[in-house]
């Protein structure tokens, strides 16, 4: 990572999770996984780490980080971005702090993805950055689960979709269960922006793409802003939205010994 780069990270962590409750609390090898995200944005450099939530509890799992300070904010918070504004107000950022939001729900983010995504932001000059890594089979492209990013010439995003774009007409016609070339990618929820864009965005109101989509990232595009895309220099697993999830990466962590 270039010196010149300097950032923080901010983790929204939610405890009412709908599909998997008290998700930031639950234990991944013996650790609640709020914590173990928190390890990863310390080993990534940031100048500051923060973790926003709702619930004492989540405080109380990571009291054993104290390099880690937490952001007790409102239950009412209808999104991630909303309570990241709530922490930016409390942290006393300014506006031009590099703020990098990581997801409580994923515990294997690699150092090198979260400061990539932090250069991304500082290179492309967009208001915002984000990731993304090559859709590796066919049942990923078309799971609505799996969100699916079109990127222009110069990187920035020209769309996010749960659908699968682009839509390979002609090798479609033939057969949906195989990839025929790199023409995919898999977005990966991790952002970078400034906090004072943060504010500005969490205090924009939702657009119509975004609610029949359930996409936060498309009110920044319906208004106009760029969010510039790089690919991960890491494996960056999915993260964990589902107890079936969790299965999986309690036996891909046995597995690793």
């Amino acid at each position: 990572m270039s010196q010149t780069v300097d950032f923080v990270v901010a983790i929204p962590a939610r405890y009412a999770a709908s599909r998997l409750p008290g998700k930031p609390l639950r234990l991944l090898g013996g650790t609640p996984l709020v914590l173990r995200v928190a390890e990863r944005a310390l080993q990534a450099g940031a100048r500051e780490v923060w973790v926003a939530t709702d619930d004492a509890r989540i405080a109380e799992a990571l009291q054993g980080l104290p390099a880690v300070r937490v952001a007790m904010t409102a239950t009412s918070h209808a999104s991630g971005t909303d309570r990241l504004a709530e922490c930016a107000a409390q942290a006393g950022w300014s506006d031009d702090t590099l703020v990098v939001n990581l997801q409580g729900d994923e515990p294997f983010a690699p150092a090198e993805g979260i400061r990539t995504v932090a250069e991304a932001l500082v290179y492309s000059g967009a208001e915002m950055a984000t990731l993304a890594t090559p859709v590796e089979d066919a049942a990923s492209l078309f799971d609505p689960n799996v969100v699916k990013v079109v990127r222009k010439e110069n990187l920035d995003a020209l769309y996010f979709s749960r659908a699968p774009i682009p839509w390979h007409r002609d090798a479609f016609a033939q057969s949906r269960d195989t990839l025929s070339g790199p023409h995919w990618l898999r977005h990966i929820g991790i952002y970078a922006y400034r906090a004072g864009f943060l504010r500005r965005f969490a205090a924009l109101p939702p657009g119509g793409l975004e609610q029949l989509e359930s996409l936060e990232q498309l009110r920044a595009l319906e208004a106009g802003h760029r969010i510039s895309v790089a690919l991960t220099p890491a494996a960056f697993p999915p993260g964990i939205d589902t107890p079936e999830d969790l299965e999986r990466a309690e036996a891909w962590l046995a597995a690793q010994g």
